[in-house]
Parts: C-alpha cells; structure tokens; sequence
C-alpha cells in the first residue's frame, strides 16, 4: 500500500503541480542519461564480446592454416634429404660425365612428377647446375650459376638451408630447400628443391579473408592476395632494404608497407587493423598474428570485423533497450503513482479544510435549526396528541350520531315489550287470584323473556356508546353482524326486509374489536339502506367468505351507484353526497379496519355499489 508522504499534508495542489514539473524534468535528464550510459556500455560490452568470439573462430582458422602450411612444407623437406645420399647423385657430381648426368637429370624430372615440389636441381661445388627436373624445358635450371644464392652458400657451411627467394630464371617465387652433398671438408655439391605454394594460395583465397606469412625482416612471402606479395609488415631501415636488394631475393620488388594501418593492439598476437583490399574500400578487420612452427615465418589472418561488431554492437544495444527502457518506465508508473497519491491527498486535506471552515460557519445555523426543530417536534407531538384525541372524539361521536339515529327506535323497541309486560302482570295476578298457576307461570316466563329482550337491547346501546380503543381480538363475525342489525332495526323498521344477510358460522372469528367493527357495519349498512330510500326493489346483500388471505365481508346493493366525483374522493374527510352527512362515516370506518391490518375496497356502477371489507382470520 502506498504510505501517505509527510510533505502532502502541509502542501497546496498547486505547490505540488510544480514540485511534479520539476521531478519529471529530473526524471528525464536522468533517464536521458541512464539511457546513454546503458547504450554505451551495451554497445562496449556487444564489441568486447564479438571480439573475443571473432579472435577465437579466427584463431582456430589460423591454427588450421599454420597446419596445413606445415603439411605442405614437410613433404618437400624429405627430399634433399634422401637425395643427398643418393649414389646416382653422387656419381653425376663426382664423375660429370654424360651419361651420368643423363641418368639424374630423367631421375628427378621422375621425383618431381610424383611430388608437390615444383623443381629439385643439382649444383656443383663450383655453384654451377649440373642437373634439374626441368632439364627439356626452355628454362632449364642447367648451366645457372647459383653461387650468389643464399640456400647454396648455406648448406655448402652448413650442410642445409631454406631460404625464400624469387626464381631469378623463372621469376616464379617459392621455397628453396638445399641440402650438401659429401662432406663439410670436401662437398661435392647440393641438392636443391624448389616449393611452390601457388594451391595453397588458391585455398585461402577462396575464404575471402586475407591471410598472409612474412619472414624475420617482415617481407610478405605467401598470400592469399596477389598483389601484397613482398610488401612488408612494417618500414624497412634503408641497410636493411638495399641487403635485400642486393641479394635480389625478391628481384626489384618496391619492398613497401602493407596498406594496413591503424593498429590497435588488443593482446600481443591481436589486434584491430584497417585495410585497403584490392578492389576494395577501406574495412576493419581482426587481425591475429601466429608463428610458424620450423619457420622463422609468422602467419597474420586478418578477419573482417566491421559487419559483425556493428551487428553486436546494435543487438546488444536493443537488449539494453529492452531491459532499461521497461525499467525507467515501472519508475515512470511508480512516480506518476506517487504524485497521484499527493495530489489526491492535498485535494483531500484542502476539502477538508473547507470542509471545516464550511462546519464552522454553519453549526450556529445548525445549532439555531436544531432549536427550531426541536420547538417543530415538540409541537407536532402535541397536535399529534390532539389529533389522536379528536379522532377518538369524532369516532365517539360518529357511534354517538349513529346511537341518536337509532334512539327513538330503541325506545319505540322497548315501549312495546314494557307493554306487553305489564299486560303479562295483570292477567298473572288475575290467574293468581284464581289460583290458576299455569296461565300465571307462562306468563311470568313471558315477562322473564319480555326483559331479557329489554336488557340486551340496553346492553347493545350501552356497549355500543362506550368511549374507548381496545387492542385486536379474536371477535366471533357472526355476533358483529347480528349486533349491528339490531341496532338498525329499530330505525329502519318497515325497510330492513331489504336487507338480505347471509351469516357465517358462529366459529368464524377474525381479528379486531366487536363495538368498533359493529360501527364499521352500521355505517356501511346505514349507507345501503339510505341509498334505496324509496325504491320498491330495494335490495341490500351481505355476504362472509373466507379466502386464503383471511375473510371478506361484502356489502352490495341495487342502488343507482355512487357519482364518480364523490367516488374519486370516496375516503377523504367532509367529502358526502348527503344534505345533512359530515362525511366521517367512511373514513372512520377505513381507519378502523386499518387498525386491525384489513383494508375497505369499494366499486360502484349504474347497477349498484358493492363495499368489502378484507379482516384478518383469528388463529
């Protein structure tokens, strides 16, 4: 997780927007350099490395060419060996005669064919050429005086000797290789084979990589290109160069330097040269320097080293980009990363603090709103308090209004059976009188049935204007309904044959409170038989279902419906299509059920209008 920086707490998003420019200026001088210093060490290192490969590959293709370099040389070293021995060699130089002479002349043109040396020859003691393999051909070696050659005075004192020298008769150049004939203190002459290495040449030529073998005083001898033959490795000192000229051991060769130059020595037997081929343009090459073994000879193979130095140079340098370029830019994510974090941080420590400076000045309007508030609520609780009051009042009074309707009825129901009672007393005290006790026990039992009939009406009309809001009970539906049938009775007497009631089982019981849901019903039943005031087929249906929601009391009619406009606004408070109605009935009966979880659903037409009442079935 990213830990939040000291500095951002106590800096602005401005100070840090800067402070961001400067780091990403100092990221890139630094990444600039990071990149410089990573290319140029790639590219040290890819030269280094290419370098080292290139000296080990050309080292060995410089072992292999001392090797058959040495090959070639010895074959031809075993001859002046064997012919110096030879008895028909030295009977030719001791005796001199044709015959002799014949007879050697045919032995070597015969040696030569089946050799890689292009000429052996026999000198004299007096340096004159006695006998040679190419003794039929226009340039004979017969009759040549060789006294002026190297390789004859030297095996003459030495018994043996090589030197490299061009042909003065066939200006060919090659190896001499000589050898004495007889003894130190009376030599009868030398054996001299000439090597040629005109296919050696050929061979290295064809791997178009300069290679050449230079003797002790730097004279290019043998090469695979033409034209740097006798030049030397290095100036020559003038003595040294007329010596040679003298000698006319390379003829009038200019003896001048190879057109190499630039020389940078990377180990004693290497180095980093520039060349001008013939035909060619300027290139570097490798240059690896080797000596020849039973030579005085050193063998230089020069490898062409720009093409694949550049080439490691430049995929070395791809690889550092590859690896430092992926780097510097994680830095650049992280730096980003961390600059994000800050800012994000100051922006949110600069909206807190205005966020507190906006707390500040609003907790006194706050505090001065709480105070109204609280006053608000204080007040609200209190009209709440009042306003449950006046619903109890206009409920109470809605029962009360109800209870006045029915009153003259009530009385007109008790009148009567008070009548009948007291006719009832009359003729038991008759009956008495005649001590006829049957007639007088019925009629007793009548007047005992005349005032229970009395007392439950009493009872109803008292339970039904009592004041009070009890909590939800199982309430038997049938007694609900009966009960507020009762009490219509008596106002609706002549008119309640209309009303048609279908009751449910006296074990139905749903939740509520029996004086409360007889309002409910009263009011509905009351508006019905209003509705049908003065209609012959005035008909008032009540109906109880159980459903698996609970239980439904319908309550239809036949009447001519209720107007839509009333409808629209059926359950709102004063809202009545009666000249005299205050228009509470129906919203006192909607909150009534509500109080006990059930709900009033109305639907009214030209043919009637039908109320039902959805009550919650008692467990």
């Amino acid at each position: 997780m990213l830990q939040r920086p000291a500095g951002a707490l106590s800096s602005t998003p401005e100070q840090l927007a800067r402070r961001a420019r400067r780091a990403w200026l100092l990221f890139a001088a630094v990444a600039l350099l990071i990149v410089t210093a990573a290319l140029y060490g790639a590219g040290l290192y890819g030269r280094t490395a290419e370098i080292g490969a290139l000296a080990a590959q050309g080292r060995t293709d410089a072992n292999l060419k001392v090797a058959l370099l040495r090959a070639v040389l010895e074959s031809p070293r075993a001859l002046p060996l064997l012919l110096s021995a030879d008895q028909q060699v030295r009977d030719a130089l001791s005796q001199k005669n044709a015959a002799a002479i014949d007879v050697l002349n045919r032995k070597l043109e015969g040696l030569v064919s089946g050799t890689k040396a292009s000429v052996l020859y026999v000198i004299g003691a007096d340096g004159l050429a006695i006998a040679s393999s190419n003794w039929r051909e226009p340039i004979s070696f017969v009759g040549n005086d060789y006294r002026f050659r190297d390789y004859f005075s030297g095996a003459m004192q030495a018994g043996t000797a090589e030197y490299f020298a061009l042909g003065n008769v066939s200006k060919r150049p090659g190896l001499y290789i000589s050898r004495r004939v007889g003894d130190a203190a009376a030599p009868l002459g030398v054996v001299v084979v000439k090597m040629e290495f005109d296919q050696l040449e050929a061979d290295w030529r064809e791997a178009n990589r300069p290679a050449y073998v230079s003797d002790e005083n730097g004279v290019v001898l043998i090469t695979s290109v033409p034209s740097w033959r006798f030049m030397t490795t290095a100036p020559l000192a003038a003595p040294k160069q007329a010596a040679i000229r003298d000698s006319q051991q390379f003829g009038d060769a200019p003896l001048v330097p190879l057109p190499i130059m630039h020389a940078q020595a990377l180990s004693p037997d290497v180095s980093i040269v520039h060349a001008v081929t013939p035909g060619g343009s300027d290139a570097q090459y490798l240059s690896l320097s080797t000596p020849v073994p039973s030579t005085p000879w050193r063998l230089d193979y020069l490898v062409p080293a720009e093409t694949p130095i550049a080439a490691a140079v430049r995929e070395m340098r791809l690889l550092a980009l590859g690896v430092v370029v992926p780097l510097l830019g994680l830095a650049a994510y992280l730096l980003w990363r961390r600059q994000s974090a800050q800012m994000r941080i100051a922006a949110e420590q600069a909206a807190r603090t205005e966020l507190e400076r906006r707390v500040v000045e609003r907790t006194e309007d706050l505090s001065r709103a709480r105070d109204r508030l609280q006053a608000e609520i204080t007040g609200h609780r209190n009209t709440e308090a009042k306003l449950q009051v006046v619903q109890q009042d206009l409920v109470q009074a809605n029962r009360l209004a109800i209870l006045g309707q029915v009153a003259a009825g009530v009385a007109h129901e008790i009148n009567q059976p008070v009548a009948t009672i007291r006719a009832y007393a009359d003729n038991a005290r008759t009956f008495l009188d005649r001590k006829q006790t049957a007639p007088a026990e019925e009629n007793l039992g009548a007047i005992a049935a005349l005032t229970e009939r009395i007392g439950s009406i009493t009872e109803e009309l008292k339970a039904f204007a009592r004041k009070g809001r009890t909590a939800a009970e199982p309430v038997e539906l049938r007694g609900v309904i009966e009960g507020a049938v009762m009490l219509l009775r008596s106002r609706f007497a002549g008119r309640l044959d209309a009303l048609v009631v279908d009751l449910p089982l006296p074990s139905l019981k749903v939740m509520g409170n029996r004086v409360r849901l007889e309002q409910v019903l009263i009011n509905l039943f009351q508006n019905a038989l209003e509705a049908l005031d003065g209609r012959d087929d005035a008909h008032v249906r009540v109906s109880v279902e159980e459903t698996a929601d609970g239980v439904t009391i319908s309550v239809s009619d036949n009447g001519p419906g209720i107007p839509p406009a009333i409808l629209k606004s059926l359950f709102t408070p004063f809202n009545t299509s009666k000249e005299k109605g205050l228009g509470l009935g129906l919203v006192i009966s909607k909150d009534i059920v509500a109080d006990y979880g059930g709900r009033i659903e109305v639907s009214s037409g030209d043919s009637g209008t039908r109320f039902t009442i959805h009550l919650q079935t008692a467990a």
